[in-house]
């Protein structure tokens, strides 16, 4: 794997309590960077935290819930106010929705997913470039998803959402680069998470199925989409803004 170092870097992320968050906060620690972490599980939250403690970083940590633009401004404040500023911002908090054609998805389902998964961004998108703007510099990076990029049967909510997210990416991307700050999405294709795994346990037959549909024959490990956020976050990538990079394994080449 390819070495960064993100020494004297604040690196914000939330959905940090589990899947890619938990991944990139501890690969983010290992590159030496201070970390401002949020969840809405205070348990999962407090593991992350003591695990990225472990390997050295100054962390700083508290329960958000993304649909709250209260909790979200009290997050970015109190990570400003812990750790000096905020260098680059990961907004991964997303959440899934039980696989349903549209016809047969009810307001929850919508929701809900549009809530955590687009509002949420917003949110996290509006406080993150106020203190960014201030600064004249940032890299923020969004969670979206390969399910952004195509249409995703039964999962017309969660694409709905990460279409969004896309489209956000690309707007504040336009938007703020005379600020210095650099907007872009990773795209992951299906990746051993566990809120894919929650799907996969409920089909035997699912990762059959879905590798059938990628060119590489198999799903992503959490680590590779990992090291994709390192490198999207890097000084080394200091002129990509306003994409919707995939890794996916080929699936939107086909």
């Amino acid at each position: 794997m390819t070495t960064y170092d993100y020494k004297g870097k604040a690196v914000l992320i939330t959905g940090a309590g589990s899947g890619f968050g938990r991944a990139a906060a501890l690969a983010f620690a290992r590159a030496g960077a201070d970390l401002a972490l949020s969840d809405v599980q205070l348990e999962q939250l407090k593991e992350t935290v003591s695990q990225a403690e472990a390997l050295g970083a100054t962390v700083a940590h508290c329960l958000c819930d993304v649909r709250d633009k209260a909790q979200v401004q009290n997050m970015i404040d109190g990570s400003v106010s812990v750790l000096g500023r905020i260098d680059i911002a990961i907004n991964n908090a997303g959440v899934e929705h039980e696989n349903l054609p549209i016809a047969q998805c009810d307001d929850e389902h919508w929701e809900k997913t549009m809530d955590v998964n687009l509002k949420g961004v917003f949110y996290c998108l509006k406080y993150e470039l106020l203190h960014m703007m201030e600064r004249q510099q940032g890299v923020i990076l969004n969670v979206a998803s390969v399910a952004g990029l195509v249409g995703a049967p039964r999962l017309g909510p969660y694409a709905a959402s990460k279409h969004g997210v896309i489209g956000l990416t690309r707007t504040a991307a336009a938007e703020n680069a005379r600020y210095n700050i650099r907007v872009n999405a990773i795209c992951p294709g299906v990746t051993g998470t566990p809120m894919v795994q929650r799907f996969l346990d409920s089909d035997p037959e699912a990762v059959k199925k879905i590798v059938r549909g990628v060119p590489m024959h198999r799903i992503a490990e959490v680590d590779e989409i990992v090291e994709g956020m390192l490198w999207l976050c890097s000084a080394g990538n200091s002129f990509m803004t306003g994409q919707a990079i995939a890794f996916d394994g080929g699936m939107t080449a086909v």
